[in-house]
């Protein structure tokens, strides 16, 4: 293992020499290697992975600054990425984590955090939703945005996944009725986290909220909200604090389901099985809603 690489790297990033002699491996999710790495003073969380990983690490690192500079909600500051060896590593902040804190400050934070917006939806580079690649060129219109980069993108990967035709079939007439749903919603550009779950949220010591594996870009902030309602709603409070920050539009009951959509394509993409079933009721739901007779039996 690189350890000796990654010590020295770290040292150079941050001015002061380390070592790195205590290595501890810690819950990484199932993408990377994961560690603690510190030298009796100062501990820091590696990520390890094969070479090809090293954009996925850079991408990461990019959108962790981004988060940090809206000075909205903490994140782990990024220190250094790079190769060492035969491995790619990303080097972040240690942050001792809870899973209890003040949920309230969530929500504000995350209404404050979707007040920082850009010009147009998308971001400077590609990143990736967990281990699958996600395409943010910059684009004026949010419709097409979405219906281009994230619903046609799901249903591409998932038709060479062999995807059911119903599925595809479904999903593009969806894609093609999107003008429909966004006719009266033109959301601000606003900066996102990308994969917010209760996964991907803990809190630090001063019980103060912490966000990290991000997969960051600009876009409709309802897509936040859409996902930390997918795999387990948070407590009740972040939404009404986040709501007397800034309240949701008409409509977004509708769209949460398109947005939570995107999220169950890319599971079917990541692990099959039943999440292909649940994807062609959601889209049938949304074809339905739009007036649009869904296709299929």
């Amino acid at each position: 293992m690189p350890w000796s690489q990654i010590a020295e790297r770290i040292g150079q990033a941050t001015g002061h020499p380390f070592r790195g002699i205590e290595r501890t491996p810690v819950a990484g999710g199932s993408i990377n290697a994961a560690y603690r790495l510190g030298d009796g003073r100062r501990n820091y969380f590696v990520k390890l992975n094969r070479p090809d990983a090293l954009s996925q690490f850079q991408a990461e690192s990019d959108g962790l600054r981004e988060l940090a500079a809206a000075g909205a909600i903490r994140v782990p500051a990024a220190v250094d990425c790079g190769l060492a060896g035969e491995r790619a590593f990303l080097v972040l902040e240690w942050i001792t984590l809870h899973g209890r804190g003040d949920w309230a400050a969530l929500g504000e934070g995350l209404a404050h955090l979707h007040e920082c917006t850009a010009r147009r939806h998308g971001w400077h580079r590609d990143n990736a939703i967990g281990a699958t690649p996600q395409p943010n060129p910059w684009t004026e219109d949010w419709g097409e945005f979405f219906a281009t980069q994230r619903l046609g993108h799901q249903l591409t990967l998932a038709e060479a996944n062999g995807a059911e035709p119903a599925l595809i079939d479904a999903g593009r007439r969806l894609q093609e009725a999107l003008p429909l749903l966004f006719r009266d919603h033109a959301p601000s550009p606003s900066l996102l986290h990308g994969d917010l779950w209760t996964g991907n949220i803990a809190f630090d010591d001063g019980r103060r909220p912490v966000l990290y594996d991000p997969a960051v870009h600009y876009g409709d902030r309802e897509c936040d909200l859409a996902m930390s309602e997918l795999f387990g709603r948070l407590p009740e409070v972040v939404y009404r604090a986040y709501h007397a920050v800034w309240p949701l539009d008409p409509g977004y009951p509708t769209r949460r389901e398109l947005y939570q959509l995107y999220h169950v394509l890319n599971h079917f993409n990541l692990f099959g099985g039943g999440y292909g079933g649940q994807a062609v009721t959601r889209i049938r739901r949304l074809l339905t809603e739009l007036g649009c007779q869904p296709c299929g039996g």
